[in-house]
């Protein structure tokens, strides 16, 4: 095996595709379950030992878990209070599960205007009264089903949610069959082929929104991602969201949905502006990826600090195995 195998085989085994956890499809239908019978309060309850299984038994994650907790605490120690250990992974697994449940409900029940809290009322305001189409970048924190809740108010929107794992595009469907007057449609992309690209082109010329995540390394590996900082170490950022809104020539926005403590476990909601038209110089392209990238990547870490336990991935982030900060001037620094 050559050098060159042997790092393809680390990385595909690091990949965050091969971690998805089993059993995804029944464990969201027993969770709704669970809170159909019993309500919000003894589900909350019932999801500490779900959460400690976890912790017990999934190595992987629970380290991922503890490896981004403590990247956290660094950076701001006064969230968490103290340095992160086992409980801090188990309230973060707890609160997946809670955030599992909210997705169902972002679909299947009505979200209250009342429930949320606006961080940039005047971006909102203004997205809803652009009849141009959208690219909008989300990520793997907080909950962004509740834009659903939010924009139920706006018939005329049309939502396209593009997704590479299947078990993210299972639930879409399955929520879907729940409730089939949703105007959601999920694609599950492995890349952006010509056709894709021009059936995505139709939908935004015709003033409908594509959501995509910015936050996870493509399922073709480290080649289509450049490195940016995110709390305060080195971190490879897909390429993909920024070479998609070239193609498609339409404004791009920043998005992110999730319940925060400090306003009474209200919803908050923000809506961020990447730019109106996206550009990209052939001589500086790598240049201007990375300054899309890591305004994405400072929007995102704004609100992992906020609110630590809202975000999901629970695989090594900092891959391949590469937790150099990029403050503390190590030998890694600026590679």
């Amino acid at each position: 095996m050559t050098a060159s195998d042997k790092t393809a085989t680390t990385e595909q085994q690091a990949h965050w595709s091969q971690t998805r956890e089993a059993g995804t499809m029944a464990a969201m239908r027993l969770v709704f379950f669970i809170y159909r019978v019993c309500g919000r309060k003894v589900f909350s309850v019932i999801m500490y030992p779900v959460a400690m299984y976890f912790v017990l038994c999934r190595k992987e994650q629970r380290e991922a878990s503890l490896q981004y907790l403590n990247a956290h605490y660094r950076l701001k120690p006064e969230v968490l209070q103290r340095k992160p250990g086992y409980r801090h992974v188990l309230l973060h697994f707890k609160t997946f599960a809670e955030v599992i449940l909210d997705k169902m409900l972002g679909w299947l029940d009505e979200i209250s205007e009342k429930d949320f809290v606006l961080s940039s009322p005047e971006n909102i305001e203004a997205l809803h009264n652009d009849d141009r189409g959208q690219l909008i970048i989300g990520s793997h924190f907080g909950n962004l089903e509740f834009c659903r809740g939010f924009m139920h108010r706006y018939s005329s929107k049309v939502i396209n949610i593009l997704v590479y794992d299947k078990h993210a595009g299972n639930f879409v469907k399955m929520m879907q069959d729940e409730n089939n007057e949703s105007r959601l449609n999920v694609f599950q992309v492995d890349e952006f082929d010509v056709t894709t690209i021009m059936m995505l082109k139709e939908k935004i010329d015709a003033g409908e929104w594509v959501f995509i995540a910015g936050d996870r390394v493509p399922l073709s590996g480290l080649e289509r991602t450049v490195d940016v900082q995110f709390l305060g170490q080195q971190a490879p950022l897909p390429i993909g969201p920024y070479m998609l809104a070239k193609a498609l020539a339409c404004p791009v926005k920043l998005m992110f949905a999730y319940r925060y403590k400090a306003a009474d476990n209200k919803v908050l909601f923000d809506v961020a502006p990447l730019c109106d038209k996206l550009q990209i110089n052939r001589k500086t392209r790598q240049q201007d990826l990375q300054n899309y990238a890591q305004q994405f990547a400072s929007k995102l870490e704004a609100h992992c600090l906020k609110a630590p336990y809202q975000w999901f991935n629970f695989y090594d982030f900092w891959q391949p195995g590469d937790t150099t900060s990029l403050t503390a001037g190590t030998k890694g620094e600026g590679k």
